[in-house]
């Protein structure tokens, strides 16, 4: 026997082009979680369980782990430009934005060390061009005669920092990354992310 539905039973309604931007962002929201907690090796399944998606929809969106790596990356990056270029930046503040996202994705402590992302399907290049534009944005407000303004005193400075960010909860990530700054000298300002 077919069943028909009645009128006051309708389908919900497919958002299409909202629906997928909706998804594209809970899979990099996921992404930055899962591979925070399992590293940048964590199963692509359990980013398309935590965003709430089938994994059809994961590879719509990211063919390949490379691609969605390189989206958590490139959502990093973007939040501290942004926090760079507003009016009256800091460089504290922008510091706080870096670390954030240090302390909340195994991706971005990745790319902050670009050379040991080496194998991963191209995303060596990308993370040094990524990493490069951290720079400009912490250049861009970093005061006359900083202690970090020689050479590759600033980025060495990240590293250092980014490689400090261990343990297992994000609160001891968080108090291991402010006590390599404050053992660099170095103002921080709320760990936090950007938001415009």
């Amino acid at each position: 026997m077919i069943q028909h539905s009645s009128p006051d039973e309708r389908r919900p309604a497919n958002d299409g082009p909202k629906a997928a931007a909706r998804n594209r962002t809970a899979l990099v929201v996921a992404a930055r979680e899962v591979f925070s907690a399992g590293g940048l090796d964590a199963p692509l399944s359990a980013i398309a369980r935590r965003a709430g998606v089938g994994q059809g929809v994961l590879y719509r969106h990211f063919p390949d782990r490379g691609a969605l790596v390189t989206a958590v990356l490139e959502e990093n990056v973007r939040q501290i430009e942004q926090a760079a270029a507003v009016d009256g930046a800091t460089l504290a503040g922008v510091l706080g934005v870096l670390t954030w996202h240090a302390v909340e994705s195994a991706a971005f402590i990745g790319l902050m060390h670009a050379d040991e992302a080496g194998g991963r399907s191209g995303i060596r290049a990308h993370a040094s061009m990524l990493s490069e534009r951290v720079e400009r944005s912490l250049r861009g407000r970093l005061p006359d005669g900083h202690r970090l303004g020689a050479a590759d005193d600033l980025m060495l400075a990240v590293a250092m920092v980014t490689g400090a960010v261990t343990g297992p909860t994000r609160e001891e990530r968080e108090r291991r990354a402010l006590a390599a700054w404050r053992l660099l000298g170095v103002e921080v300002g709320p760990v936090r992310p950007y938001e415009g």
